[in-house]
């Protein structure tokens, strides 16, 4: 117990204690400053309960203004659907509405503000893909989780009109180039965005990335490093994006110095993603001496005020030995291009309970908070402070309370959240899970959403409720997700063949039958973006492809063999008309099918066939095509003769 605290005693005329009485009283109550807290929670009432629910997992929450804010959960069946919810400054509704499956849901999904009504989520992609077979009566389901987009804008025929799916990006699974999952959104303008995730699949080496460029989603991997990304920032005119390294990744040269940070730039810049440079060489480190990459997770991205702070703690997937080299929580914090590291092993993060209280400390994150997992990070707007959130160091411990500290610039420790508080549980809230995520849209306004979907907010009494966003754009619900558009999306080159009169069997006599073709039949069809395909080998290695195109477009030609791309050309744009590309194969890895990725970036003509059953445009000379998992190629008889290695 604390000593009791000794008052010293002073006489104070009675006059100037009334002045001082007085001058008190005529401060308006406004100018006393309410101090914000995290008391309350801030939950919605679903559509058809009676009290508010958790969401379910949420895998991010964003706000463009703070009273303009976007969740997406992965939802909690049967009441709460996955989906997306938006904030008006008064309370949460939910955006997205649709069937029992819901719309643009994500197991983990992710957000990214293109511009006050326009934004994108990473989410789960649809159910209907071929499943993949790994052996005898046994399929592999095909992945769909937080692999597909969704983008999100009033229609171009109502530009000022109510926001809705206009747009979803998926690609088949179980091809060379399928989306694969991603952890990182952002965008640096409405026509320059950047999605990364998982390392790519052998034997490939390189990390996943799409890019739109306002009109299309390329696939642009960054090869070289088969490090995942974890999370993605836009940040003074470029987007920054963190790396999770780990033992088992694959890259093409070792170094002793991993970059924590790449960096995407501006679109026509290049290279498009490089590491983020630093004062120490060839990447910006972060670490201090002693301190190992794969002993931390993931750094977690936020900016304020023109400052960056990125926050890991200790990587759980692959623990170290000896024990003492596992890592800590570390903060580092950029300032106009000076990066400091203001908590770890050198200056570790303080307790953040009284001595007194070390026993809750330990029960709550499974250790003391210095060495605790670090699951999100937010920098506070207009006070150059930010908030981290911490986690358990034991996967699957239960966490009765989520744990939220408050850093200043310097590393000091502010103060800290429990939640719910020791009040609210004496009111008999019950437990809502971790800390999952944070965001902080304005000075003394944070959000926190939970592992069981449960938001708590941070404000003063007064202003826990804003003027509500004078635009309805955001007011849904959306019930309606559009088809998904693969990558690339074009039509097929040549129009499917007309089996309609074609018979089964010949008839059961003999003798000789006369030929009977119906009459031809005029119809408009889109024309195809690729014709007169040739190809030949120039050297004996070197594979030479010419065509026509219809209109301008982006090609790119790919080599494959037992589906892995052993072959590309970069991605490059050409004019309508004749065209070639040449690739250089390799003799000891010869490929056995050729694909080519096209996107038309003009409309494509309409033309008027002469359909005939049997003729040369359904395949009737005997012309064969090829379906790769990229667009329909016709067969190359040279490429197919030689075949067998030169």
């Amino acid at each position: 117990m604390n000593p009791p605290r000794r008052v010293a005693s002073c006489a104070v005329p009675l006059g100037a204690l009334l002045a001082l009485l007085l001058v008190f009283s005529s401060v308006p109550a406004s100018a006393v400053a309410e101090e914000a807290s995290w008391s309350g929670l801030e939950q919605p009432t679903p559509a058809g309960s009676g009290w508010p629910i958790g969401l379910g997992p949420i895998g991010d929450i964003e706000f463009w203004a703070p009273n303009r804010g976007l969740l997406i959960t992965a939802g909690e069946p049967p009441t709460i659907r996955p989906g997306v919810w938006a904030y008006n400054g008064i309370g949460w509704h939910e955006l997205t509405g649709g069937p029992t499956e819901g719309i643009c849901g994500a197991t983990d999904g992710r957000i990214a503000w293109a511009g006050p009504d326009e934004f994108w989520t990473v989410s789960d992609g649809r159910s209907g893909q071929a499943n993949e077979k790994i052996g005898s009566g046994i399929e592999k389901a095909a992945p769909l989780e937080d692999n597909t987009l969704c983008r999100f804008a009033p229609p171009p025929e109502h530009p000022d009109g109510q926001v809705e799916v206009v747009a979803s990006y998926a690609h088949p699974a179980n091809q060379p180039d399928s989306y694969l999952a991603m952890n990182g959104a952002a965008c640096m303008s409405p026509t320059d965005c950047w999605f990364g995730g998982e390392p790519l699949e052998e034997p490939q080496i390189g990390a996943f990335h799409l890019h739109w460029n306002g009109s299309s989603i390329e696939n642009e991997p960054y090869l070289g490093e088969g490090h995942a990304i974890d999370d993605m920032l836009a940040f003074e005119g470029g987007i920054l994006e963190s790396v999770h390294i780990q033992r088992i990744d694959r890259v093409t040269e070792g170094s002793s110095l991993t970059p924590a940070i790449h960096r995407i730039n501006p679109e026509g810049v290049s290279p498009a993603i490089e590491p983020e440079e630093g004062p120490f060489g060839e990447g910006l480190d972060l670490y201090e001496p002693g301190e190992y990459a794969r002993a931390l997770d993931y750094l977690h991205l936020s900016a304020a005020e023109g400052a960056l702070w990125a926050a890991a703690g200790r990587n759980l997937s692959e623990p170290l030995e000896p024990p003492h080299l596992n890592g800590q929580v570390t903060v580092v914090r950029d300032l106009a291009g000076s990066w400091t590291q203001i908590i770890g092993p050198q200056h570790p993060l303080e307790s953040i309970l009284p001595p007194a209280e070390r026993a809750e400390e330990e029960a709550l994150l499974g250790t003391q908070a210095k060495s605790a997992v670090v699951s999100a990070i937010a920098a506070e707007p207009g006070t150059g402070d930010a908030w981290i959130a911490l986690a358990p160091i034991l996967a699957g411990t239960a966490q009765k309370r989520a744990v939220v500290v408050h850093l200043s610039p310097e590393g000091a420790v502010l103060g800290k959240a429990i939640l719910p508080s020791a009040e609210e549980e004496a009111e008999g809230v019950g437990p809502k899970g971790r800390a999952a995520r944070l965001s902080c849209p304005a000075a003394n306004d944070c959000w926190l959403a939970t592992t069981q979907g449960w938001l708590f907010h941070l404000a003063p009494p007064s202003e826990r409720s804003l003027p509500a966003d004078s635009n309805t754009d955001l007011s849904g619900p959306i019930a309606y997700r559009p088809p998904d558009l693969g990558l690339p999306q074009v039509p097929p080159d040549a129009p499917p063949p007309d089996d309609s009169g074609l018979v089964e069997g010949g008839p059961g006599v003999s003798g000789a039958f006369a030929e009977t073709k119906p009459p031809p039949i005029e119809t408009k069809v889109t024309a195809p973006l690729l014709t007169d395909l040739h190809s030949r080998l120039v050297h004996r290695t070197t594979l030479e492809l010419r065509f026509h195109l219809a209109v301008r477009a982006r090609i790119r030609l790919l080599a494959e063999r037992r589906r892995r791309i052993v072959a590309s050309t970069p991605m490059r744009t050409f004019q309508a008309g004749n065209r070639k590309l040449l690739l250089t194969l390799n003799p000891h890895d010869w490929p056995t099918k050729l694909s080519l990725q096209t996107h038309a970036l003009a409309p494509l003509p309409a033309k008027t066939i002469k359909e005939v059953v049997g003729g040369p445009e359904h395949g009737g000379n005997g012309a064969s095509t090829e379906t790769t998992g990229l667009t329909v190629l016709p067969s190359v008889p040279t490429f197919a003769e030689l075949g067998s290695r030169p």
